[in-house]
């Protein structure tokens, strides 16, 4: 008996910061039989049939829902599925009320991701469950890694390197204002900064000002 293998789903990658997508679709690598990445670039068509859109939320704009409830109007977006170490329960809600299919957590290594993928492809609705603190995955990358910046560090500040005071940053991430500032310190401290001006600076030549607004692209724009 021949056994049919299932035809890999096909996944587009969302986020402002090319050195993130090229961590998030290297986690794919060894799973090339079960998913395949469609390029996501300013300059590249798009595979006309997505399965899954994976919206990777660094310094993305979550607590609206904005850009999840774009990406839901696509006529190329099968599904929308959010990628995030964000788990507040407010966010959780709006994402699934506006009508993702998934919440994951950053923290699944690449097999678990694609299971849930798979599962979310197939009609099913998957929020991780987590608790605690989430650390990303080994494999994933962001702006300002190699300097010593953790992720939600690096988020912060590509937040403040796009102009967002620290009540938009508490209010973009659910974070409270202490937490913000405690972030902004340590961040200050790895980078060799003593102001907010220079750590903009810092981040404009380190590459926390986003490559593309991808979302606009996915919705057939430029």
């Amino acid at each position: 008996m021949t056994t049919v293998l299932a035809e890999p789903i096909t996944i587009a990658l969302v986020d402002d910061y090319d050195v993130v997508l090229i961590g998030l679709a290297h986690l794919f690598d060894d799973h090339r039989e079960r998913v395949v990445v469609a390029e996501i670039d300013a300059n590249a068509a798009l595979d006309d049939r997505i399965d899954v859109v994976l919206y990777d939320s660094f310094a993305q704009p979550e607590s609206d829902q904005q850009e999840v409830a774009a990406l839901l109007r696509s006529e190329k977006a099968g599904c929308v599925v959010v990628y995030t170490w964000n788990f507040h329960p407010e966010l959780v809600e709006a994402a699934l009320r506006e009508g993702a299919r998934g919440y994951l957590s950053k923290a699944m290594p690449a097999e678990a991701l694609v299971a849930a993928l798979e599962r979310i492809h197939h009609g099913e609705v998957v929020v991780t469950e987590v608790s605690g603190r989430v650390v990303s995955a080994p494999g994933l990358d962001w702006p300002g890694r190699e300097h010593g910046l953790t992720d939600r560090e690096s988020e912060i500040l590509a937040l403040i390197t796009q102009g967002k005071s620290n009540a938009d940053v508490a209010r973009l991430t659910y974070l409270s204002p202490n937490t913000v500032k405690s972030y902004i310190r340590a961040i200050y401290r790895k980078i060799g900064v003593d102001s907010r001006t220079r750590a903009v600076l810092w981040g404009v030549a380190h590459g926390f000002t986003p490559d593309h607004h991808r979302i606009d692209h996915l919705l057939g724009g430029p």
